[in-house]
């Protein structure tokens, strides 16, 4: 067995029943360790992030041959774009380190001191430099649910849509960290009952639960990546919300797809989980009828099982609401195949970007991934805990989405990714 997922392996870091961050997980960020400091890259342990300038500084990640100060870098990508056998290796070392049975760090109370800080006395920062980004619709829940709305159950899904993975070409400029407050954006929209639009601000304005992976090793321009050699491009995963004004959506997105309904936010949560991390938790991906193209077939056809909630809180409450609860493991469409056939073409994929799932719903309307379908265009409002009715998001109201492995008596999770709705600018 790995070491480093040993469900029976702990840390001399206190680390709580319910945390998304013990020992078997170990996700990497960017932080500040204060207001003064320069970011650099740590590990989450518990309620503490590990200094990984602090302990490579240190000498005690030599054997892992990884370049000078790799992890003094405001983002990870000089980290990121190193071979898998590297990062394999550093993480074995700091999985040995964190260990309970393990006295380098634990009994060097200096070194401790320095290099092991309280998660609320640090500033967070976004981790990655993300040159570029590609959202999917690799959920065939999602893209029959709003295929129905719009087109009717006999033609719900694209004659395309079981072949490839659908996608298309977001903006990276305006992706966010959580936290950050979102304003809702202004557009054209077509009233009701109207042939010429208007521009104001959305009136449907919603969150998108998904998933996305940062390219760890890119690919040269003309050199396709096969499916069976993808995860070996993949760093790790982090949650997304994909902010969706949907009004503007509707009205703009014949013929070429999504653009201003998308591109004012996508908020990001900072810990970067890697495949190692989630190795204990594959399992089989949905079967694919009809069989796809060979460029696109597995022949090791997994998933992860990583459970996914949503909750939105009102302005002014303490309690929100759980309004979605799904699974990363519905995707019908892999991380592997959505990778494979971005480069198909031979177009070149660089560290640091971002492809990302596209809306995660599962086969009941508790799994659904958005508002537009949870309240089915509208038409079946929820209520929130002293916030009143809701067919779509309101201003001041806090989208909050998690996620997490369950393991045998411990959790291999993702944190949370937040974001508030914020008045559209002079509204």
């Amino acid at each position: 067995m790995d070491p480093t997922v040993d469900p029976a392996a702990k840390s001399f870091v206190p680390v709580p029943a319910d945390s998304h961050f013990p020992l078997q997980n170990l996700p990497y960020g960017v932080f500040s360790p204060t207001p003064r400091d320069e970011p650099r890259v740590g590990v989450r342990i518990g309620d503490h992030v590990l200094d990984l300038a602090v302990i490579q500084n240190a000498g005690l990640l030599d054997s892992a041959g990884l370049p000078e100060d790799v992890f003094s870098y405001p983002v990870l990508n000089p980290f990121m774009e190193l071979d898998r056998e590297q990062h394999r290796v550093a993480r074995l070392l700091i999985h040995g380190l964190l260990r309970e049975d393990e006295a380098t760090l634990r009994d060097n109370a200096v070194l401790r001191g320095r290099s092991l800080l309280p998660i609320e006395a640090v500033t967070l920062q976004f981790p990655v430099h993300i040159p570029d980004y590609t959202d999917f619709y690799s959920s065939k829940e999602h893209a029959t649910n709003v295929g129905i709305m719009f087109r009717g159950k006999e033609n719900a899904l694209m004659p395309n849509w079981l072949h490839l993975p659908v996608g298309y070409h977001g903006r990276a400029s305006s992706i966010v960290l959580s936290g950050q407050p979102v304003v809702r954006p202004h557009g054209q929209i077509l009233p009701a009952d109207s042939e010429t639009p208007v521009f104001g601000p959305c009136r449907l304005m919603d969150f998108e639960l998904e998933m996305g992976f940062f390219v760890g090793s890119g690919n040269p321009q003309g050199t396709p990546v096969g499916v069976g050699d993808a995860d070996g491009h993949i760093f790790g995963l982090v949650l997304v919300n994909d902010w969706s004004a949907r009004d503007i959506q509707k009205w703009e997105y014949q013929p070429l797809g999504p653009f201003n309904a998308k591109n004012f936010a996508t908020s990001i949560s900072p810990w970067v989980v890697t495949l190692d991390a989630l190795a204990p938790f594959r399992c089989e991906a949905p079967v694919q009828d009809p069989q796809p193209l060979d460029y696109l077939q597995e022949t090791d056809r997994g998933t992860y099982d990583i459970n996914l909630e949503v909750h939105i809180t009102a302005e002014g409450q303490a309690e929100g609401l759980r309004v979605c609860a799904s699974n990363f493991k519905y995707l019908y469409w892999t991380m592997a195949q959505q990778l494979a056939h971005h480069t198909s073409t031979g177009c070149n994929l660089n560290t640091g970007d971002l492809l990302a799932s596209g809306t995660i719903s599962g086969p009941d309307k508790g799994s659904f991934g958005s508002m537009l379908e949870i309240t089915w265009r509208g038409t079946e409002p929820i209520t929130l805990p002293g916030g009143g009715e809701r067919k779509f998001l309101a201003d001041w109201d806090t989208v909050t989405m998690t996620a997490w492995c369950q393991g045998d008596g411990y959790r291999v999770g993702f944190g949370e990714v937040a974001g508030m709705v914020m008045p559209a600018r002079g509204a």
